[in-house]
């Protein structure tokens, strides 16, 4: 098969802080797969988790380091492929994009949408959070009112862990609350808090209606989990603690629930596999994303019936999306019935 890669820049409508940073734009890596006359596409966003991160530029030389390699592959030996990336030790992202890529191309192939091929109900999908940096209440609460006016909003999740502290996370949350008082809300604190305040927060949260609590405690502090479930009311779900399934058995006793994303887990691949892993160990499921697009989001959409929550929102937020797919409709993320993933070049490449 042969490979070609592409980079495209994406910019935010609104700028996301969280407790790692703030993003307005990032450059993510299209890949493009072709056998037999098929093309199949991927693609790969970078993030800042794990050791070093997966820049742009680590991404983009991976795949060039990997593309003449898997020349001599189809794209129907997916395992075989899996091999030689393991082998070849590249980040998870270009696992997914390739991954991701040579799914398009089977569903292509057979002429099947994946949900259809995999046999999953699009009934069964679930509303799609939209989310709320890290902000002072009075922007909280502007960010709140402009994804009102700008879609169909049924949650919110909301971006907790200042840095100043935890009484500004509840000054805030408070303000998206009173703005927004009949939807659900959702709390993500991307490991900004200590163990004390994440039971104290917890506690707070659960009083005021949160559904659930996402990656309270950094990465690397998972042995505090099991001691913060034990005082926590709130449902406990982690993110940046879990990239792949050989994570999840260590986790299932300390938390209720994983955030699965295809670039940590290196794509649907193992995405199934996580999702089947954390249902084996009694655990709920959510899909997540990064800076993605529309092409990376509709390919976490094809597994959505699978999902107790989804976040599948950073295509919303983007004002120069090149592709087209998923259909967002009465709040919800949903594949279309075209084949392999659906998605449909829609701009010029930046």
């Amino acid at each position: 098969m042969q490979i070609e890669v592409n980079t495209f820049t994406v910019k935010k409508r609104f700028p996301l802080t969280i407790a790692r940073g703030t993003t307005a734009q990032t450059t993510n890596v299209w890949v493009k797969i072709s056998q037999d006359g098929i093309e199949g596409w991927g693609e790969a966003s970078p993030f800042s988790v794990g050791a070093g991160g997966q820049s742009t530029t680590i991404i983009k030389d991976a795949l060039l380091q990997v593309a003449p390699i898997l020349q001599a592959y189809n794209p129907l030996e997916r395992s075989l492929i899996q091999q030689v990336l393991n082998k070849a030790e590249v980040p998870s992202s270009v696992k997914a994009a390739l991954d991701m890529a040579m799914h398009d191309w089977l569903g292509k192939y057979v002429k099947l949408p994946l949900w259809q091929l995999w046999g999953l109900d699009k009934n069964a999908i679930v509303p799609t959070s939209v989310t709320i940096g890290i902000n002072t209440p009075e922007g909280a609460r502007a960010r709140a009112r402009d994804w009102l006016q700008f879609t169909d909003v049924r949650i919110f999740k909301v971006k907790l862990g200042n840095p100043d502290g935890i009484a500004c996370d509840r000054n805030m949350l408070m303000a998206v609350r009173e703005e927004a008082p009949d939807l659900e809300l959702y709390v993500d604190a991307n490991g900004g808090w200590s163990l004390s305040d994440a039971v104290d927060m917890c506690i707070f949260l659960a009083d005021l209606g949160v559904k659930y609590v996402e990656q309270p405690l950094a990465r690397g502090q998972e042995k505090s989990l099991l001691e913060l479930k034990q005082h926590s009311p709130l449902p406990i779900f982690v993110d940046e603690s879990c990239f792949t399934s050989a994570d999840i058995p260590d986790l299932a006793n300390c938390v209720d629930g994983v955030n699965i994303k295809l670039m940590k887990s290196g794509g649907l691949s193992e995405a199934m596999r996580m999702v089947h892993t954390a249902r084996a160990l009694g655990l709920q499921v959510m899909f997540g994303c990064y800076s993605d697009s529309t092409l990376a989001n509709t390919a976490a959409a094809q597994l959505a019936p699978l999902a107790d929550y989804l976040d599948l929102d950073s295509h919303l937020n983007l004002i120069d999306d090149p592709f087209t797919g998923a259909i967002a409709l009465d709040g919800k993320i949903l594949p279309n019935d075209l084949p392999g993933l659906g998605v449909q070049y829609s701009a010029s490449i930046a």
